[in-house]
């Protein structure tokens, strides 16, 4: 998931084609249908995300009462509305209408506060879930931020790797000093592990795929002493997605998007995308699916969001989306962090009976 923030953003307004009382307003590279008329280009207006939580008093404000999703109908979720995919909501709520947004922009500035609005957190079910204790020393996985949200957080033409995104559970791996600690990307933040449990997910698929040895061997071949393997548990009884592994036996799917290390306790180095899928393959463990290689192109990467997943070679489903990192490692000042980013497929954002399972 994404970092939730609601910002102050310069719209851009484009006709709806199948609705006359509709128009998309857009921020970034995301669109959001809005009422006819509300809004024209240059004006400014808040953007809340998907997947914020708003309170009662908003969404009534919003006009957005029985409208939104989960069992609260309280949650931004992608829509189509009269054949417009909708992501997030662009709104001047009263709280606000005295404030110079476009300087609330230039500051950063951060609204999810004074609104009211929250993140919300998936729940996690009980075969997720475990006994954890505090792990300082492991690794935590990060948010990887939509491209569509910061649409300059590549360059056009700039190197870069796509893979496929999993529509699984993000499983954080990390070996130091001798030690295997296992956690989920909620717990990982927190830097807490999960206590090695059997009957644990993470932990079946960390073992059955032989992930401790290969992270030994890792450490060896690159002469470090911390090793954080970062993969992806599929399959049934996962999320509704399955890629034709069944995530209830004993060996679940489990393939690798990210390896990171550090030595003698400097600071954690990513490993650049080559040097990954060397290293994977030297040591036996699968990895996600790369279906790209070559310049950034917003619209060729938007494209091959979608489409079939490749993970079971069968097409079994659609595709989640894409996760795109420069082929070599390097900061980004957009982000104030890792240069990665997602695209998303618009059928995955809209599928129903749809599960979100962290």
């Amino acid at each position: 998931m994404s970092t939730l923030r609601v910002t102050a953003e310069r719209l851009t307004i484009h006709p709806h084609d199948n609705a006359d009382a509709l128009e998309l307003a857009q921020v970034g590279l995301y669109r959001a249908v809005v009422a006819k008329g509300q809004y024209r280009t240059g004006d400014w207006a808040l953007y809340i995300p998907e997947g914020a939580l708003l309170p009662d008093d908003l969404i009534a404000e919003l006009g957005l009462t029985g409208r939104l999703a989960g069992s609260g109908r309280d949650r931004v979720k992608a829509v189509r509305l009269r054949g417009e995919l909708s992501q997030g909501i662009v709104c001047v709520p009263a709280a606000v209408r005295d404030v110079d947004l476009a300087t609330a922009h230039a500051e950063g500035r951060d609204f999810a506060g004074e609104l009211g609005v929250t993140k919300w957190v998936p729940p996690i079910p009980v075969h997720m879930a475990g006994e954890v204790v505090a792990a300082p020393d492991l690794v935590p996985w990060i948010e990887i931020e939509d491209v569509k949200r910061y649409p300059a957080l590549f360059e056009a033409g700039e190197p870069v790797v796509a893979t496929e995104k999993i529509h699984g559970t993000a499983c954080a791996f990390t070996l130091a000093g001798g030690e295997a600690f296992v956690s989920s990307k909620g717990f990982s933040a927190k830097r807490m592990a999960i206590r090695r449990d059997p009957a644990n997910l993470y932990w079946r698929a960390v073992e059955t795929h032989g992930v401790p040895e290969a992270a030994q061997r890792i450490a060896a071949l690159l002469d470090v002493d911390r090793v954080a393997v970062f993969g992806e548990v599929y399959g049934r009884g996962v999320q509704d997605l399955a890629y034709g592994a069944d995530g209830k036996s004993e060996r679940p799917g489990y393939a690798v998007f990210d390896v990171a290390v550090s030595a003698d306790g400097g600071s954690v180095r990513w490993l650049d995308a080559d040097e990954t899928a060397r290293l994977l393959g030297e040591v036996g463990l699968p990895a996600v699916p790369r279906l790209y290689e070559g310049p950034f192109d917003t619209g060729a990467l938007m494209e091959l969001a979608s489409g079939r997943e490749t993970v079971s070679g069968s097409g079994a489903h659609l595709r989640e989306g894409l996760v795109v990192r420069p082929a070599v490692e390097r900061y980004s000042p957009v982000t104030g962090g890792r240069a990665i980013g997602k695209f998303v497929s618009p059928a995955y954002l809209t599928r129903k009976g749809g599960t979100e399972y962290e």
